[in-house]
């Protein structure tokens, strides 16, 4: 219904007196995102009476349903964002970084494909809380960058948590960790981030949790993630065929790779839907698929799955399914297959390096959780305070001594893969690889 909204009759929205001020600012806030304002014109002398009576207006159409122009009682203010190409200008993307992130979306790609043999981990924290002490982690990363030569690393860059229930949603949704929620700010914490680790040299891997925070980060991206609770997501698999890097499906929460294997198929094809352009427009989005996708083994409620036989049975599914692509698969050495114990990583690794040492050429990545410190912390009720430095307030991780360790080893695994194979034509290693891996394919 039409409502009467009443202000002074000397109120000007681009006025500086105090009076006009409080009011466009109250009005701005609370009544124009909530109310539908109809027209406004009355004579008052007292600013806050006007207040007043548009405070119980909005009280009382809030109670009877009537919120941002609809019927929808349960529904709250809507602030507006900036738009993606907005914040991309005030934020952009240096040479440098740019530079950092083309050469790392290649590699992966070629990883992914076969025709590069080294081996990608993304390793890093859990989820950012604290950019800080993200970039504290990752120069000392990328300090280490050449002690791996045949490591594709890209440090785990995650700003948002997928919840079983409720909980602490990630740096955008809440990046002062009190419940604010100033999410705004949390994408500029976000992306400014970004182009700091970019800027560095070191490329960087996301987790793409919804459909549109991505939007405002994927220039800084040379991997992606898509979660056990949002692989079987048609609106995540249609974002994955439009972006330009590489993107792992994990298999579901009960362990199942086949929806992995359907989103592998769903993301490498043409969609059409509708989405957000750079301007932040509601749009028609046409892609054209993304070739370079695979799935990540992550465990679930089964078990872990990272055993040389469920490796082998999932390459075998995925060759059954898409004949021609290359049956690409990564590791999450944390979630299910560390039944949740940070302390069993280095144990996941282990089976992984012996796999490689076998000569398996289709096991083309891994992901550790990894921080400066092990273990994990809960937030506390009044925020941030009294967080301990360099722990995990999500998910427990391991420390960055025990890191290098397992980069070691995984170094040292790939380039005994390399040499088991070395002089082997292409018909030779996959006959090679499929009876180590007894897999028939037929």
């Amino acid at each position: 219904m039409p409502l009467l909204i009443i202000i002074p009759h000397n109120y000007n929205p681009s006025s500086s007196s105090p009076r006009s001020t409080v009011l466009a600012k109250y009005i701005s806030r609370n009544t124009i995102n909530t109310l539908r304002v109809l027209s406004f014109r009355f004579y008052a002398k007292n600013t806050n009476k006007v207040v007043s009576i548009i405070r119980a207006m909005s009280t009382i159409l809030h109670l009877n349903g009537i919120d941002n122009g609809s019927d929808n009682k349960n529904a709250g203010d809507c602030d507006r964002l900036l738009s993606p190409a907005a914040m991309a200008q005030q934020i952009p993307l240096s040479l440098k970084a740019e530079k950092t992130v083309r050469a790392a979306r290649e590699a992966c790609a070629n990883v992914i494909s076969g025709i590069d043999d080294r081996l990608i981990v993304v390793v890093g924290p859990c989820s950012i809380h604290d950019p800080e002490q993200a970039l504290v982690y990752a120069r000392k990363l990328k300090a280490c960058l050449s002690l791996f030569p045949d490591l594709v690393i890209l440090m785990r860059s995650y700003f948002e948590k997928p919840r079983t229930t409720v909980g602490w949603k990630g740096l955008i949704n809440d990046p002062e960790l009190n419940g604010t929620f100033q999410i705004q700010n949390g994408l500029f914490t976000a992306r400014k981030l970004l182009k700091d680790l970019t800027d560095l040299g070191l490329p960087l891997a996301i987790e793409l949790l919804d459909t549109f925070s991505p939007q405002y980060l994927s220039d800084f991206i040379s991997w992606g993630a898509i979660g056990a609770r949002t692989t079987e997501s048609q609106p995540h698999r249609e974002i994955a065929s439009k972006n330009l890097h590489s993107v792992g499906f994990k298999n579901g929460t009960d362990g199942s790779i086949s929806v992995a294997i359907d989103a592998m198929k769903s993301a490498s094809s043409p969609h059409s839907f509708i989405g957000m352009n750079r301007d932040g427009v509601a749009s028609i989005v046409r892609t054209e698929g993304n070739p370079s996708v695979h799935v990540v083994l992550r465990g679930g409620a089964k078990g872990p799955n990272y055993s040389e036989a469920h490796v082998a049975e999932s390459i075998k599914s995925i060759y059954k399914q898409l004949p021609d692509k290359h049956p690409s698969i990564m590791i999450d050495c944390s979630h299910g297959n560390s039944e949740k114990d940070h302390r069993n990583q280095p144990k996941v690794v282990h089976s992984i390096c012996e796999q490689l040492k076998a000569g398996n050429p289709f096991i083309s990545g891994v992901m550790i959780e990894s921080n400066i410190n092990e273990g994990r912390q809960d937030l506390p009720s009044k925020g941030p305070v009294g967080l301990k430095y360099g722990v995990s307030i999500t998910d427990a991780c391991i420390n960055f001594e025990t890191t290098l360790t397992v980069l070691e080893k995984l170094q040292e695994a790939v380039v005994q893969r390399r040499k088991l194979v070395e002089g082997l034509s292409e018909d030779t290693k996959f006959l090679v690889a499929s009876n180590l891996l007894s897999v028939h394919f037929e």
